[in-house]
């Protein structure tokens, strides 16, 4: 039966991508205009208002052959460095004589995150980059950018990957998210394409806005508006490792196989481990954060996964985890607030 859906799936998707596609002999996104297999480089710009303006790059590779439209962004968070570097490889290596349909590269949201070497938010408001979709034009720098990426990136494209990796203070291990929305359809082709961009564990995400005007994330804004997309992290501490490199890269050229963008068949995740609840562990305490596990470890309820000092050396807080699952990710760094995040456990689905 689930092939019965993919297939009419991919046949639906297909089609409406011609419909809109074959049509185009240009592809715009921003200043970006790519004729009909040729790749084009450009700005979203967006204006100055209550602050200052911003350029977001941005290139466009429109496919010799019609077909899909797959939109991929990073750098919402500009000090998780893999999935940029990630984006600007595939920027450099994407062929568009080869491509069937039409894919949209924007590497780096956030600038100035990148460029101050800022974790987690924009220095510019104070927001974070990947929770205030899909924006508004009179709101500051982070709305004004999420309202134009809606609207030249969302509402353009047919699919969407959204990059992410461990930040500064984030020692992460891969894992993709795969939104159910309860259209069958949607939710079909959005699963194969998580399984199809290859990271083992995968968390379900069943708990995002359902309104397309409070959607908050860039993928659950594609999403509500009908488009299966999901999102894929690989990075930690601010490192480009080459597998989690690689992981991303392969992973993005892979779901463009599925939409059968590029040649050859897609392999597939076979035995993935599914998460169905992340439950994150808290610090009461300022000091500082001596991590007991890694990245990846298993851990039984009521585990100590590690401890807050004062900063004399006096343990002031025991963390322990709440649940039985995977360390999705652990603190970093040793600096530590109360308030702040040690580690998020994954509840592995039974």
């Amino acid at each position: 039966m689930s092939r019965l859906i993919t297939a009419a799936a991919i046949v639906g998707l297909l089609f409406a991508s011609l419909a809109s596609a074959q049509v185009r002999n240009t592809f715009t996104v921003g200043t970006a205009t790519a004729a009909r297999g040729q790749k084009a480089t450009g700005t979203i710009e967006v204006p100055a208002g209550s602050d200052a303006a911003l350029s977001i790059p941005v290139a466009v590779f429109h496919g010799a052959k019609p077909g899909p439209v797959l939109a991929l962004v990073a750098g919402a968070h500009g000090t998780e460095y893999t999935s940029i570097i990630a984006l600007e490889k595939l920027i450099g290596s994407l062929n568009p004589a080869e491509l069937s349909g039409t894919v949209i590269i924007v590497p780096l949201i956030n600038i100035q995150s990148f460029e101050q070497k800022v974790p987690h938010l924009n220095p510019v408001d104070q927001k974070s980059m990947n929770r205030w979709y899909p924006g508004k034009m009179d709101g500051t720098q982070t709305d004004r950018a999420s309202y134009l990426i809606t609207k030249e990136v969302v509402e353009k494209c047919d699919h969407l990957i959204d990059l992410h990796g461990g930040d500064l203070d984030e020692s992460l291990r891969p894992y993709s998210y795969w939104t159910k929305t309860g259209n069958e359809k949607q939710d079909q082709i959005s699963k194969e394409m998580v399984l199809a961009f290859g990271l083992d564990t995968i968390i379900i995400s069943t708990d995002r806005p359902k309104d397309p005007q409070a959607s908050r994330y860039l993928e659950n804004t594609a999403t509500t508006r009908g488009k299966a997309s999901i999102t894929a992290e690989a990075g930690h501490a601010g490192t480009v490792e080459t597998d989690d490199l690689n992981a991303l890269i392969n992973g993005c050229l892979n779901v463009m196989r599925y939409l059968k963008m590029l040649p050859r068949q897609p392999a597939m995740v076979e035995h993935p481990v599914w998460i169905e609840k992340v439950v994150t562990i808290a610090s009461d305490q300022t000091g500082i954060f001596y991590p007991l596990v890694k990245r990846g470890t298993y851990v039984e309820q009521g585990m100590k996964v590690g401890y807050v000092t004062d900063y004399l050396g006096k343990v002031i807080f025991e963390a322990r985890a709440p649940v039985a699952g995977v360390v999705l990710y652990v603190c970093a760094v040793p600096s530590m607030t109360k308030g702040a995040t040690i580690a998020n456990v994954g509840v592995v689905a039974k």
